[in-house]
């Protein structure tokens, strides 16, 4: 499957309703240039005499302007003017970041990164960047240790201020639960594989036994296979940088469950985010995926009406991480410590609780989860399932992980060239993993 970012899945599958009926779509695009002002100096903002433009670069789908966060933030500070300019595909705003802060310039005042790219960047554009972690009103206790350590450099500056987490919970189909002969109550779902994703797939056994006829357990092995290894402290890399996933004996156990479940014939035999998957949802072809909470509103919208009352969200059995963004101020910029400042109100627990709440991105401040709009959390689709408390208990749980620049190439291969030919090949395990390894070999130039 692709490791995209979850905002660009969302963006791409027009996902609607996660909480509270809010409509999940991508951002508009500003084809403004790049760069801060002041208004009446060359500023966008005609009209705006004294006023200081921000600027925030973001890839897809974002929310914080659909959150209103930008217009509160204005509101209580008239003499801000906030713009907003996106780029649809991450893939595509990556690289012109990396550029423009090469060449220290064509930068907006704040800009976003994406999980898979924050390593690379606190290792090699730490310097080109502000420490937010010294910013009036930034606490570090507020974030969650493992979100704080991955937007903090090896030299321990902070250039990265987290926006939210994709901790992992298990979303089930409890009409199939049901007609397996499987238990159906969230709370007795989760222990059934409590603690062990090896004991993930002896349900899965079971439910083959009693399948509903032209379904499966779970959606793909290689889905699978990243929600294992995101539970774990290393997986590609170890401390010093060095490139490990081939010795890694956590990277081994996460494909061999993930084989086996392929083995067994428990998976659906679906790439997540492609056709099959989605109409995998809509017929209900699969019991079990697992979902952070942005993936909440993919279901609802490729499940659709039918699918209502059908779903709901139990523990995974371990901790696990998928997805999450980051807000960095660069050094370029005219009006740094204003965007400091932007930063870190945009990031602060009681901002996080309102964009989860508009836009279901799950807080990387562990200070927002004892507030209502995060602990009261539930959601009508899944049958009422108590989502803050599910994901806050599954965020706490999750390590300080290691992350290397080119974790999304290693994961990527390990799934689409590897596990992909598996799972829907019928290739040997071995066969597979030769595969992916040769791929990440070219790709690392090793």
């Amino acid at each position: 499957m692709r490791r995209t970012s979850s905002r660009n899945a969302v963006a791409l599958s027009a996902t609607v309703a996660l909480l509270g009926g809010v409509l999940l779509s991508g951002c508009a695009s500003d084809d403004s240039p790049s760069g801060g002002a002041t208004a009446g100096s060359g500023s966008t903002a005609a009209g705006q005499q004294g006023k200081t433009v921000l600027r925030v670069g973001v890839f897809g789908a974002f929310g914080l302007k659909e959150a209103g966060l930008y217009d509160e933030y204005m509101k209580a500070n008239p003499d801000i003017v906030i713009e907003q300019n996106s780029i649809e595909r991450n893939e595509n705003y990556y690289p012109q970041l990396l550029n423009h802060l090469t060449s220290g310039s064509g930068l907006s005042d704040i800009q976003a990164v994406e999980i898979n790219n924050i390593a690379e960047v606190t290792a090699t554009q730490s310097a080109k960047l502000m420490d937010l972690g010294k910013t009036e009103g930034v606490q570090k206790d507020a974030f969650l240790p493992w979100k704080w350590a991955q937007g903090t450099s090896k030299e321990g500056k902070t250039v990265g201020l987290g926006t939210d987490v994709g901790p992992m919970g298990m979303c089930y189909r409890k009409d199939l639960f049901q007609k397996a002969g499987l238990p159906t109550d969230r709370e007795a779902v989760g222990k059934l594989w409590a603690g062990d994703w090896r004991k993930y797939l002896e349900v899965g056994k079971q439910y083959k036994a009693k399948a509903p006829a032209d379904t499966k357990f779970l959606d793909s092995a290689s889905g699978l296979m990243a929600a294992v290894t995101g539970g774990s402290e290393k997986r590609y890399y170890d401390a010093d940088g060095k490139v490990i996933y081939k010795s890694n004996p956590v990277v081994k156990e996460a494909w061999d469950i993930a084989a086996e479940a392929a083995g067994a014939g428990l998976t659906a035999k679906h790439q997540q985010f492609q056709k099959g998957w989605d109409q995998g949802f809509a017929n209900g072809q699969f019991a079990t995926v697992s979902c952070p909470p942005w993936m909440l509103g993919y279901i609802q919208d490729k499940a659709g009406d039918s699918g209502k009352g059908k779903w709901d969200v139990a523990a995974a059995p371990k901790p696990s991480n998928w997805g999450g963004a980051f807000l960095t101020v660069p050094e370029a910029g005219k009006n740094k410590e204003a965007a400091a400042k932007l930063a870190a109100w945009l990031t602060a627990p009681a901002q996080q609780a309102k964009f989860f709440a508009e836009r279901g991105s799950f807080p990387s401040a562990q200070a927002a989860y004892s507030l209502p709009e995060v602990s009261g959390a539930k959601h009508e689709y899944f049958n009422n399932a108590p989502i803050g408390e599910i994901f806050s208990k599954a965020a706490k749980g999750v390590p300080v992980q290691i992350l290397g620049p080119k974790d999304l190439v290693i994961a990527q291969n390990l799934a689409d060239i590897g596990m992909l030919q598996v799972d829907q090949k019928g290739r040997s395990s071995e066969e597979g993993w030769n595969a992916a390894v040769k791929a990440i070999d070219n790709a690392l130039d090793q």
